[in-house]
């Protein structure tokens, strides 16, 4: 595996070696040992979710605060999306900046997102099934969430806003500036 170093202190692409032949391909996903010595932190992760979504559906920002804050080990089965980290680190040289990578089927790249990070994707192809790892178990009461039109922001989706399909609570999340503090 070549862990990428991101702009955003803790942010990692992940491309794994992929060995294709005849028959089709074979890949290691994770090794708990490559993948600390990758991204020089111990992590373990607890809990693997898995959503599978529409093209134009845009999914975040999200974060836990506190102690139920989580680390997120994504990647994409099928499809394509581009996945978005943003800062909200409050001590971070970093703070309110995002990091977007195109992760795919074919690709094959993983994003490794440490605590402290809003997370987000929108959905590209036609259908994406979207999996990750998070190193925390999901707690209710410590939601967050960002606006995915933060001006502050400024992401580049590189989708119309108008052809993008966004849950009510998505829609109704607030500025970065009066988000939920994550810590």
């Amino acid at each position: 595996m070549n862990f990428i170093a991101t702009k955003l202190e803790g942010c990692f692409v992940i491309e794994p070696n992929v060995i294709q032949d005849s028959r089709g391909y074979f890949m290691e996903t994770f090794n708990e040992n490559t993948f600390q010595k990758g991204i020089g932190k111990k992590i373990v992760f607890v809990q693997d979710n898995q959503s599978y979504s529409s093209k134009g559906v845009l999914r975040g920002f999200h974060y836990q605060t506190g102690e139920h804050a989580q680390a997120k080990l994504v990647r994409v089965l099928q499809g394509e999306v581009l996945d978005v980290a943003v800062d909200i680190r409050p001590n971070s040289s970093t703070y309110g900046q995002y990091v977007s990578e195109l992760l795919s089927g074919e690709n094959q790249k993983q994003f490794f997102i440490p605590r402290g990070f809003a997370h987000g994707f929108l959905v590209l192809s036609e259908t994406a099934t979207f999996f990750y790892k998070c190193d925390n178990f999901y707690n209710k009461e410590s939601e967050g969430g960002i606006s995915y039109k933060d001006a502050t922001l400024n992401i580049d989706w590189q989708f119309p806003t108008t052809d993008m399909l966004i849950s009510e609570k998505d829609q109704n999340l607030p500025a970065l500036e009066n988000a939920k503090k994550a810590w």
